[in-house]
């Protein structure tokens, strides 16, 4: 029988995304065979990111300063704002180092049969920060819910004098159009360029 402290920990870590038990138990088992000093800095960690963390006044995403260092860099182009669903989402692109605007974070997506509407998304914020002349990417999930959200923010920024686009898709880098679905086909094909 295992102990139920390691049990309690098994349990915490399998409720995790993505990590079931046997992986919760690894991860138990590593942290029980790890210096003393290991499990000090994890949970204060795990205590730091709950008590250190808060939400961008201005761009909604997660920062320890407020505002955050990107919508307080003066390097970047204000008026490039990239709309994504998730904080995390600002790590994605950022890992690219290819935009250099800013981002507005909705904190969810349309969903009318979950019961999520523009009420309970961060979209009034946006509306206040883009002026006339700016462009606003949406790089929301190519998903229903996605595709919905994306639709209902272009349909509010249509009087509003600013260029509305969104993130292209097609065939990914490495793939092969044999394994490729119908609706992905589609899009790169609408989405052609130029050579």
């Amino acid at each position: 029988m295992i102990p139920l402290s390691i049990e309690r920990l098994i349990e915490e870590f399998s409720r995790f995304p993505g990590i079931g038990r046997k992986t919760a138990q690894r991860m138990a088992f590593y942290v029980l065979k790890s210096p003393n000093d290991y499990s000090e800095r994890l949970s204060k960690s795990i205590i730091d990111i709950k008590t250190k963390i808060r939400f961008c006044e201005i761009c909604n995403g997660i920062t320890e300063i407020n505002p955050c260092n990107i919508c307080e860099d003066v390097k970047r182009d204000k008026s490039s704002i990239c709309v994504i669903e998730d904080p995390a989402d600002i790590y994605t692109f950022e890992k690219s180092r290819i935009f250099n605007g800013v981002y507005h974070v909705l904190g969810g997506l349309l969903s009318p049969l979950d019961g999520i509407g523009p009420d309970d998304i961060n979209i009034d914020t946006l509306l206040n920060r883009v002026k006339p002349g700016y462009e606003v990417i949406i790089a929301t999930n190519p998903s229903i819910e996605g595709e919905a959200t994306s639709l209902y923010i272009a349909k509010l920024l249509n009087d509003k004098s600013v260029n509305v686009t969104r993130l292209a898709r097609g065939i990914p880098m490495g793939s092969n159009i044999e394994y490729i679905d119908e609706a992905t086909i589609q899009r790169a094909l609408e989405g052609r360029t130029s050579l």
